[in-house]
Order: structure tokens, then sequence, then C-alpha cells
């Protein structure tokens, strides 16, 4: 029978096992827990790890991330260009696009969340261009972004476990009818 981590903060059942950063967390694994980090108020703790549900492998990433499908536009610089965001995180997203980018361009990106409302804002920096696609940490804190973070917590489900999941939201339109891509 597993046991459900949840975050002793918030009671938030998102969690995902994280890697050691400090002496503290390395002396911990000796007795069998391990660290995790919430991903609704980023808060990090020890849980014991037997009989979790989180005996799989420790993702490296910070935050949880959500296959997805949606338009987004984005400029910088000379730059413009547009796309498919293929998975979104708090953290940052991996997109497809013909557009050429470098690592370390800064772009300003409009993601389409939801048809009829204004596209999420947020700045961002490419940190690696594959086949894969072009993938992109966010700039400022995204837990801050109340739209972003309601949009994934309501495609993560109830658990961690909803992570293996694709989900498949349909293409959304970045700008609405009569608005412009300008913001000059």
């Amino acid at each position: 029978m597993s046991r459900q981590v949840a975050c002793p903060r918030c009671r938030n059942s998102v969690v995902l096992r994280s890697r050691p950063q400090s002496p503290r967390e390395h002396a911990a694994r000796l007795i069998g827990m391990m660290p995790f980090h919430c991903q609704q108020c980023s808060h990090r703790f020890l849980a014991w790890n037997r009989g979790t549900d989180h005996s799989g492998p420790i993702d490296r990433r910070e935050h949880l991330r959500i296959p997805v499908r949606l338009c987004l536009s984005f400029s910088g610089g000379k730059v413009r260009g547009e796309g498919t965001v293929k998975d979104l995180s708090l953290g940052g997203c991996v997109i497809q696009s013909e557009t050429q980018v470098h690592v370390d361009d800064i772009f300003y990106l409009e993601i389409g969340i939801a048809p009829n409302e204004p596209p999420l804002e947020v700045a961002a920096m490419v940190r690696s261009v594959s086949a894969r696609g072009i993938a992109l940490k966010f700039l400022r804190k995204a837990q801050e972004d109340k739209r972003l973070l309601a949009f994934i917590h309501s495609r993560s489900g109830a658990t961690s476990s909803a992570l293996p999941q694709a989900v498949a939201a349909p293409i959304a339109s970045p700008l609405a009818p009569g608005q412009t891509g300008s913001h000059d």
C-alpha cells in the first residue's frame, strides 16, 4: 500500500522528489528521508520515502511539466515569430517554431491559454535549441502569475501521478479578434 506525500505548508499533493541540495538533506537520505518540492507554494521539505508513490527516478526539474498544444507569438530585438507550446511549467516551456533563435536570446512571449481570453504574457530566455524544440526559461517568478498557476494546476490533476499523462488542449489563438500584437 502506497501513501501520497503532501506539502506540510499548503497540504497540496502535487510534489516532486528532488535531488538533495544541503548537508541536512544528504544526511536525511541516510535514514530514508527524501527532499521534495511543492508545485503549489515552492516549499522544499523532507518526507519519508518508504511506501510512497515517489520511488521512481528523481526529476531534475524544479517544476511539474505539463504536455500542451498552445499557440504563441514572441518578439525580442529584431526577431518576431510564432509557434506552438509543446510543454509548459511554472519555470518555462518548450516550443516548436520555424523562427531562428539562439541560446541566451530574450523574448517577450504571448501564450494563448484559452479562446476569447487575453494571452498569457511572460518574458523568457532561450536555454537550448534542438530537434525536440526551443527550451525557454521564464525570467520572473511564474508562481506570481495566477493565470499560469491556475492553468497548470487545472491540467495537472490532483496528484503528481498526472505527470505522464498527455494533456491535449485545443490550440488557442494568442490574440483575440481585433487585437494587435504590437506593444510599441
